[in-house]
This record gives structure tokens, C-alpha cells and sequence, in this order.
């Protein structure tokens, strides 16, 4: 007897843009035939009515630290209720374990995602001693992160993630001097660029110059954080200029006006706020005695000295210009996710649902099919998963079932990890993860090594 069977499955085939209408058979964790299923099967979904999508694969997301009983996999069980099936981690430069620690709890343990990582520069910066962030490694610091780029390569990383924003004392020099010790081809790079705003096309020439010089495709994070303040249109002519003449650069974008981080970080160095055309009520505390609380000067200088780990969130965005981010071919979805201590940002549960509620069937800036696309096939061709992000005899059956009429997310700003509505299935290698909206098994996820050849 088969697995299971989702009759009445309503999916978009991406190579012709149409939709199909046909029964999913679903054994031992893939798509085994697509076509009317008459087998029989220890489970039966009928997706009548609904759509039935590849499981997302958020290409910019975060991991909890394994080391944390209470919140370990805190953020990974909310993004697996909006459809999360695999997520790339470990950027903007941070890592909250070894490699080697999270490989091997999640291969004894399982996880609610499949996970693909990303070493963390700043993480290998700190662990070679170079723990001031404005300034450059010395040689000896550079070639202890090299050495540990050596021994990390056994599990199979993606490529290096950098936060320049976050070490302004990284140089370029440095960066590409690391990459150099990964070897060989295919690996990817994924930057946290350097400043906002008004030098976004210089920041982006350094991640070109980058590219160039490493040989590694560059994904740029979080674009709408980034340039999403009057300088959109500059950032992507940058990159389009770059991607026309061959260099391999593509960024994501998360749906929101507001940005995280924690309020110790560079970020809100001196000039911040002349930058963003903002003052200190656009940052909203989000945990303690202040939670949800505005700043005042006061506030914000008292939590940035005695509170610096506090995650904060910026509205400083315009949401214009993360629709005009959408529309290109080359921008695909990320959340950023990430909870600290389960407080944050409600990117982290309402990223997927928010788009195909509100910019899809609401604001009609992207079809259906275009945000699926972003979503899955895109993201799973830049992370080399064969195997993943389309619904194809012989794929991995990793699916989300929702109702595009009524899928919308829940967590905003003062209640940041509500549930989305509207999805009603998500399936974690052909095992149901998500049932009603609830988590029914958050153990399903595995650790995907990358392939970086090919």
C-alpha cells in the first residue's frame, strides 16, 4: 500500500506557466506519479478547491541556536506554518552553532524544516579572535577563518554569508581572501551589503567587484531593507547593469516596511537616522519592560547601552518600492526570519501568506503563479536543489496546500508570531507537518547538503 494521495490537486506547472488539475500519488517521501491515482493509500487529501504548491524554500533565513531548549527551533516551527519546507540559514554573516553541532542534532533529532547553511564571516571573524567589528583581521585571524572554512567544508556549507552593515571593519580584500579558501566551484555568496539608501550602488559594485574576483554567484539579502528608501530604482539598474554584463547576482526580499536587528548592532551608529529621513519613534522595542514601546532619544540611547542584544524593529521603508523589487525576475522571497527569545519581527510567521494575500490577490503586483515561482522554483535553482521547488514524478514531496481566496497572515508588529490563515496542509518530505493550520509533527526536516557542482 502507497503512502498517501492528494486527489483533486490543483498545481502550477512553472515550464509552461499553466496550471493542471490532477491526483499527486506520494510514496516514501517523493512524487511517485502524478495523473489520476486509483492506488491505494494509508492516507487521502482532497485538495478540491484548493491550490496545491512545492513547498517554500525561503532563500534568506535565520536559525535558532540548537543550545536553547526553550526557543530551540522556535522560528522554524513558525515558518513551517506558512508553508516553510526548506530554508537556506546562517546569513548576514551569523551562525549561532558550529556547523558540525547543528548537523549533527538535526541528523539525531530531526527539525519542523529542511535546513541548508551558510558560514557566517562575522561568526568565523569572532572565533579567530577579531571581535572588534570596525576593525580589519590581522593575517593571523584571516588564516584561522580560512582553516575553518577548510574543516567546515566536510558539511557541505552553501558558500560564505557576509554582514559588511554589521563588521564595518571587513574589507573586500578579506572577503575574497576567505571565498579563496572554499576551492572549488559553485559555491555561493550571500551579502548583507554595506550601507543604505544613498550608497546603494556603490555597495553593490563591491559585492560585483566581489563576485568577480571569487568567482561565486552573489545574493544580495533583503533588498527592500537595503534600498526601499527612495534608492530602489538606482539598486536595480546597478543590478541589471552587473546581471547583463554576466555577473551572477540576484537578491530576495521579505514583504514589510520595517526592518529588524538587534539595537547594539552598527546599524544604528551615528547618522542612521539622517540616512532613513527618520527619527527615533520609527524604532518600536519589541521585548522587556518596553515591549512595543516607540523610542524617544532617551529610550533608544538607554536600550542601545544596557540592552543591546534586544531585537528592534525600524519602519523605515516605503512598500512602493518593495512591490517595484518584486516585479523583477531576478528578486525571489526571503524572509529574514528570526525570533529572539520569541519576540521580533512578524516577517518570521506572515512572510509567505502576506504575499500571496495581500501583493498577489489584494494589490494584484504579482499573479499567482509569478509569487509562486519566487517562492520555489527560483529559489531551489539558486540553491542547486534538484530535487525540490517543482511538483514532478521523481520529486521530493515537500507541498503546501492553501486557499488562495482566503490565505493572509496573522502576526503584525505587537503580536509578531500569530499563525497565517489559509493553509491547510504542509507536507515535510511526503509526511503531513502542518494540519489545519496547526503543527502535527515538527521532526520531518532534515539537513540538505549543497550541491555545488552542477
Amino acid at each position: 500500500m502507497k503512502d498517501l494521495k492528494i486527489i483533486n490537486a490543483k498545481f502550477p506547472c512553472f515550464s509552461t506557466g499553466e496550471w493542471r488539475t490532477a491526483d499527486l500519488l506520494i510514496h516514501r517521501g517523493v512524487i511517485e506519479k502524478i495523473g489520476d491515482a486509483a492506488e491505494d493509500t494509508l492516507r487521502t487529501i482532497d485538495a478540491a478547491g484548493k491550490v496545491v504548491s512545492p513547498g517554500f524554500i525561503d532563500m534568506h533565513a535565520h536559525e535558532d541556536p540548537i543550545r536553547s531548549e526553550e526557543y530551540r527551533f522556535f522560528t522554524a516551527l513558525c515558518e513551517l506554518r506558512m508553508g516553510v519546507t526548506t530554508k537556506a540559514a546562517g546569513n548576514c554573516g551569523d551562525n549561532y552553532d558550529l556547523l558540525s553541532d547543528f548537523v549533527a542534532h538535526i541528523e539525531k533529532n530531526g527539525s519542523p524544516t529542511n535546513y541548508l547553511m551558510f558560514l557566517g564571516q562575522n561568526t568565523l571573524r569572532v572565533r579567530a579572535g577579531a571581535a572588534d567589528r570596525y576593525q580589519p583581521s590581522t593575517r593571523q585571524q584571516l588564516d584561522r577563518m580560512k582553516q575553518m572554512v577548510q574543516e567546515a567544508k566536510a558539511f557541505s556549507p552553501v558558500g560564505l554569508s557576509c554582514g559588511f552593515e554589521y563588521a564595518p571593519g571587513v574589507t573586500a580584500q578579506e572577503t575574497i581572501e576567505l571565498l579563496g579558501a572554499f576551492g572549488d566551484e559553485g559555491y555561493l555568496t550571500s551579502v548583507h551589503f554595506r550601507k543604505d539608501g544613498p550608497h546603494s550602488v556603490e555597495t553593490i559594485q563591491e559585492l560585483v567587484d566581489i563576485s568577480r574576483a571569487s568567482g561565486y554567484g552573489i545574493q544580495m539579502s533583503h533588498i527592500g531593507s537595503c534600498s526601499a528608501i527612495g534608492y530602489m530604482d538606482q539598486a536595480l539598474n546597478a543590478l541589471k547593469e552587473a546581471r547583463a554584463q554576466g555577473v551572477d547576482i540576484m537578491a530576495d526580499c521579505y514583504p514589510y516596511v520595517a526592518f529588524c536587528t538587534g539595537i547594539g548592532t552598527a546599524v544604528f551608529d551615528e547618522g542612521c537616522f539622517d540616512m532613513w529621513k527618520k527619527d527615533y519613534s520609527a524604532i518600536q522595542l519589541t521585548d522587556g519592560p518596553f515591549k512595543n514601546q516607540r523610542c524617544t532619544k532617551e529610550l533608544f540611547e538607554k536600550t542601545r547601552k544596557e540592552h543591546p542584544e534586544m531585537s528592534v524593529v525600524a519602519f523605515v521603508m516605503n512598500e512602493e518600492e518593495v512591490e517595484q523589487a518584486y516585479r523583477e525576475p531576478f528578486v525571489m522571497v526571503g524572509s529574514d526570519c528570526g525570533f529572539n527569545k520569541g519576540c521580533g519581527h512578524p516577517r518570521g510567521a506572515g512572510t509567505y501568506p502576506r504575499v500571496l494575500g495581500r501583493f498577489v490577490r489584494e494589490k494584484k503586483v504579482l499573479t499567482l503563479m509569478e509569487a509562486l515561482r519566487k517562492m520555489t522554483v527560483l529559489p531551489a535553482s539558486r540553491l542547486k536543489l534538484a530535487s525540490k521547488g517543482q511538483i514532478e514524478e521523481g520529486f521530493d514531496a515537500d507541498l503546501v496546500i492553501f486557499d488562495e481566496h482566503t490565505v493572509i497572515d496573522r502576526a503584525d508588529f505587537d503580536h509578531p508570531t500569530e499563525a497565517p490563515e489559509g493553509i491547510d496542509y504542509v507536507l515535510v518530505g511526503g509526511g503531513v507537518a502542518v494540519e489545519g493550520g496547526q503543527v502535527v509533527d515538527g521532526t520531518l526536516g532534515r539537513y540538505v547538503p549543497y550541491a555545488n557542482r552542477g
